[in-house]
Order: structure tokens, then sequence, then C-alpha cells
């Protein structure tokens, strides 16, 4: 609705009118915790803290030198929602930082982008220094005595880990990016050791509001244990993906069937992947589940910071654990030895069952694997990675025990469980398939049915992609 690199645009729509009433009316810090707390926001990064609590707990840690830190830096689907605030309304964010700064008493503020983030970073810098020469950074900010305080943009490398707090704070140290043990949480020692308060991009942008508005009135929205609104990123097999902001409480279905438009192709819809690369998968008998975050931590997945991945019949449920899990196998920092060599572990028993080679007490294993994996590490990351194959074992066991024992994929995806044969009913004896087989596994003269030998077979698929006739079935 703006141009984020024009001040005066975000002005025209409230913009630092929040922050102005603070000053003007010298609202204390204590009461701005308190319309934080009342108004029932929870972080929108992922584990759904109440914010308000997190910033009593650092405003009551006592010290000259505290910090107010964006994460920026998340690496699930949802992230695509952070990058878009980030490069559309970075005033926003900055004006709820300013106001958790004064309200902890903060005396310097770091943004964590990661610099995959080009026009993000850009536009933020562009915002920053308009701040600055308007006065709603530096010292004495809106006239407020003694409330200095600048932000700065830490540019961070894109790994997935650092979207951990105290990872994240190591990484902004100029350390590697690896969690530490918590006690002390960062509210008693963050960065460089002093009290410090985390929240994502969306939790900033939605402080503004609350303090205009007034607590109640975001209230309103949203269910009775989660408040306000929350932005869903979808993606997958959705005829209308993108951003959506929907209020908490809303069901899954009618987010994906109502706004999302339903299911691709008008197939059946099998599943959404909630949470990001660590979240878990909700199955269709579940679909009227509302999106809050204890509904959604009830069924095994996690609210993240919003993205949705939705999934049709063609879906092999076990090749979405095994995909998933490669991907935070591949970020574990290696810090947690259960995290490092236990999601290895998984992720070559998933492999193993995608390729037919599953065999009996493997479903037993990954679970066993899972829970020591969660209880044994030390972020977020190793907590949440084994969610895709728990929720998947959870809800599609079928589909694990198929892999296994019967060495077939359900679904008609995974390549190795795959059986290509002629449909005699359709075969035209064209010789396409035979012409262009690899391995040359296709016998038959023209115009006469074709067949497959089997053993030769090397289940590339090129005879079904070829076919004109639809004479090649699955198995």
């Amino acid at each position: 609705m703006i141009d984020p690199e024009v001040l005066e645009e975000y002005e025209a729509k409230d913009g630092y009118k929040a922050l102005k009433r603070i000053a003007e009316e010298k609202i204390s810090q204590e009461q701005i915790i308190q319309d934080v707390l009342d108004s029932g926001i929870r972080g929108r990064g992922g584990g759904g803290f109440p914010t308000g609590m997190k910033w009593k707990f650092a405003f009551n840690s006592k010290n000259d030198e505290k910090y107010i830190i964006c994460n920026a830096d998340e690496g699930d689907p949802g992230a695509f929602m952070d990058r878009s605030l980030l490069e559309g309304d970075p005033h926003a964010v900055i004006e709820g930082m300013v106001i958790g700064g004064y309200a902890i008493g903060a005396t310097g503020g770091v943004i964590y982008c990661r610099a995959e983030y080009p026009l993000a970073i850009k536009r933020l810098n562009i915002a920053l220094e308009q701040a600055r020469q308007k006065g709603y950074l530096g010292k004495n900010i809106c006239g407020i005595e003694g409330f200095n305080l600048d932000i700065y943009v830490k540019e961070g490398a894109g790994a997935f880990v650092c979207g951990e707090e105290t990872a994240l704070m190591a990484s902004i140290e100029g350390e590697r990016g690896m969690p530490r043990k918590r006690p002390p949480f960062p509210a008693e020692a963050g960065l460089w050791r002093k009290p410090s308060n985390i929240n994502n991009v969306e939790t900033f942008a939605n402080i503004p509001w609350i303090i205009h508005n007034g607590p109640q009135a975001y209230a309103k929205y949203g269910s009775e244990k989660s408040k306000g609104t929350k932005v869903f990123a979808i993606t997958g097999k959705i005829k209308r993906g993108g951003l959506v902001e929907v209020p908490m409480g809303m069901t899954i279905e009618d987010i994906i069937f109502k706004l999302g438009g339903g299911i691709q192709d008008d197939k059946q819809f099998k599943a959404v992947q909630l949470g990001g690369p660590s979240g878990g998968c909700i199955p269709k008998h579940l679909i009227h589940t509302e999106v809050d975050y204890d509904q959604v931590n009830a069924t095994g997945a996690i609210m993240g910071s919003g993205g949705m991945v939705v999934m049709d019949e063609t879906t092999c449920m076990v090749d979405v654990a095994r995909f998933f899990l490669d991907f935070t196998q591949k970020e574990s920092c290696g810090k947690c030895t259960f995290c490092r060599i236990g999601t290895m572990r998984m992720l070559e028993i998933l492999t193993r069952i995608t390729e037919g080679k599953g065999k009996e007490g493997d479903i037993e294993l990954l679970e066993e694997l899972a829970y020591q994996i969660k209880d044994s590490s030390l972020c977020g990351l190793g907590q949440t990675a084994p969610n895709p194959v728990l929720t998947t074992i959870k809800y599609f066991r079928h589909e694990y025990e198929a892999h296994i024992r019967d060495k077939k994929c359900p679904a008609l995806n995974c390549k190795q469980l795959l059986t290509y044969e002629v449909d005699p009913d359709k075969c035209t004896g064209c010789t396409v398939c035979a012409k262009k087989c690899p391995v040359q596994a296709i016998d038959g003269e023209r115009k006469e049915v074709h067949f497959i030998r089997q053993d030769d077979c090397i289940k590339c698929g090129d005879c079904y992609s070829r076919c004109k006739f639809d004479a090649i079935k699955l198995s």
C-alpha cells in the first residue's frame, strides 16, 4: 500500500504514531509491557512464547547495557512472509523494535537478516537512515529524555540453525553459529552476555498497531489462547499460492480451500506440512484443526513462522519425511551428537525405505532415534527435526509398511518401487518405447503389443513419459 522507501508514506498510514504517543503521554515501560501482555500476542517465530512475558524478563534484568534483536533469518517457507514485510513495510518493524527497546531499556539494536535478501537489506538501511534523520532513532528519541537507541543490520550467511536465538547471537558476535546452553537465558545473558530480547519480524511489526489501537482491539482477533492475526505462506499443490493474513483460530480447511482455492487439478487433499522443514504433517482427517499454537502442537506439528506446504494424493509421505530430514540434517551445526549423527542415521533409513531396501524394525528404529534426538539436542533445530518423521509415521504408518513389506509406494512416487507394464488394450505397437528405452528392456514387433522385461528395467520412466497412448501403466 505504500512506497517502502518513503518515510512520509508510512507516517500517513499512522506510522510512528504509537511511538509519538508513548513520548507525548509519557507512558511508562511497565505500562507498555502490560499492554503487550494484555494483547495476548505470542511470538510469531515458532515457539509461541508470550511476547509481553519475554519483554518483562528482559526489563527485570538490571544492566546498563541491553539489546533488542530482530530475527529475520528464518529459513522455512514462512520466511517469505518475513522478507515481504522487510521489503514492503520496513518502518513497521523498526518502530516495533524501538518500542520494544524502550520497554526493556535497550541501548542497542540489531536486525539479523540473511544476505540472500538483498532488497530487504537495502530497504532496511534506507529506512534506518530516514528514522535517524527524523529522530525516531538516536539520542533522546521523540524527546524521551535518556532514551538513546540505534539499530544496525547484521547480514547472516543463511544458516538455518541461526534462526535459533543463541546461535544467532553467537553469529552476531563473530563466532560460529552454534546454540548455547540455557540457562542463562538471553533475557539475563544474551548478546555480548548482556540482557537481550529477540523477536522475529512479524512479532515486531504487530507492536505499533497494538500500542496505537490498544491491546483490547488486537485481542478481539484470534482464538481464546492465540490472539491477533497470522500471516501464512501457502505453497505446494495449491491453486493459489502466496501470502495470506488470517485471524488466529481459522481452520486449515478454510485457509486451503477458501483462500488457496483448493488443490491443483482438483485432486484429493492428503496432508499439509506446517511449521517449516522441522514442522509436522497434518492429515486430511484433521483438516478442521484451528491454526492456533495449542491445537497445532497437539497434532505433532508446530506453527513455525507460518509455512504451509499442501500435499495431494500423489505425494509419498515417506519421501516427504526423507526430503525434510535431508534439509535439517544438512543444516545441523553438529554440536550435539544426537542431532549430528542421529539425523544422519534417520536419513539413511528413510532413503533405504524409499529405495525398496527397507526391513522390519525400521519404523521402530526411526521412532527410537527421533525421541532420543528430541530429548538430547540443545536447540530447536534438533528438538523439532524429527517432527516430519514422527507425524508421518503416526498418521501414514501404512505407507511405511507398504514400502517395507510390499516393496510398493502407494502414491506411485518412489521410482525404485515402481513397476512399469504395458497395457495390451492400449498398446498400438508404435515401437517408440522400445526405441527410447536406454537399456533395450522392451520387446515387441511393430503393430504388436510390446512387453517390458522387469529384470532388465531400470525404472527410468522414459517409456511412461514418451508413450502417446497411455499404454504404459504404473503399479
